[in-house]
């Protein structure tokens, strides 16, 4: 039996719980970024107040991410990085970070990569000596030390990290679910394998792909996405639009900014399907 798992953007909105879900997003840095589904998630909350609560969970964090910060969606961050790269720091996230409205969860990469093998070993936590001789510990209390039982060696014990959704941009899709996300992947497949509900914006829906790097399985939704992660990049279907994300950071705590986010919104397609 053929399955066809596409939906509207405006219904994958809907499929994010309601208060304090853990949201992956995919994508890294200003690349390959969810920005459709986010601008739809924001007009969904802009209309019902939901969701709210959120826990971002990124790889890499930019300005998908700040979006749901400057909407009052977002009340924890885990990320090793957050900003807009050459554009400078992510206005909404400073701002919050500075004002002490955000938990801030302190991450490296050893510290995301290990919790996430954690949860794909469906084990508590999973050692490294990742963080020994630094202050890191001293900033998450959380993160045990454990002795080796076989050297002696005193180990990092990071616990595994949970995600509730995944949403990952693809370069292309097919009906079941199946997606390409090119090379640089950052830790999307890792997140498609933890999270309870993975959906897939992508720039092209195809009946069958022959090679996948998110097979179906895994995959609960897919969404028809062309342009998706703009005005992040999408290689080799376009580059970044860096004078959109000069525009943002112009925009942000001026009388323009919600025009802004409007005129995002009308470029993806938003003012009709929400």
């Amino acid at each position: 039996m053929k399955v066809d798992k596409r939906i509207p953007l405006s219904e994958a909105a809907a499929l994010i719980p309601a208060r304090s879900a853990t949201l992956g997003l995919g994508g890294v840095t200003l690349y390959r970024r969810p920005m459709a589904f986010v601008l739809s998630l924001m007009a969904r909350h802009a209309r019902s107040g939901k969701p709210d609560g959120l826990t971002l969970l990124c790889f890499t964090a930019g300005l998908e991410s700040d979006l749901l910060i400057g909407a009052g969606m977002v009340a924890k961050v885990r990320t090793c990085y957050f900003g807009l790269e050459v554009f400078g720091l992510a206005p909404h996230f400073t701002t919050a970070a500075q004002q002490g409205g955000l938990q801030i969860v302190e991450e490296t990469e050893a510290s995301l990569a290990f919790g996430l093998r954690a949860t794909l070993a469906d084990v508590g936590f999973m050692p490294s000596k990742a963080w020994q001789g630094t202050d890191l510990p001293r900033l998450r209390p959380d993160v045990k030390t454990i002795t080796d039982p076989y050297t002696g060696e005193t180990l990092t014990a990071f616990p595994a990290i949970a995600c509730d959704v995944a949403i990952l941009h693809a370069l292309v899709a097919d009906l079941q679910g199946n997606a390409l996300i090119g090379k640089n992947q950052g830790v999307d497949r890792e997140l498609a394998l933890v999270a309870d509900t993975v959906i897939i914006t992508s720039e092209r829906v195809i009946p069958r792909l022959e090679q996948a790097d998110i097979p179906a399985p895994l995959v609960h939704a897919v969404v028809e996405a062309p342009g998706g992660a703009w005005p992040t990049s999408c290689h080799p279907e376009y580059a970044l639009d860096g004078s959109a994300v000069l525009d943002y950071q112009e925009a942000v705590g001026s009388e323009g900014y919600d025009q802004l986010i409007l005129a995002w919104q009308a470029r993806h397609g938003l003012a009709a399907d929400n």
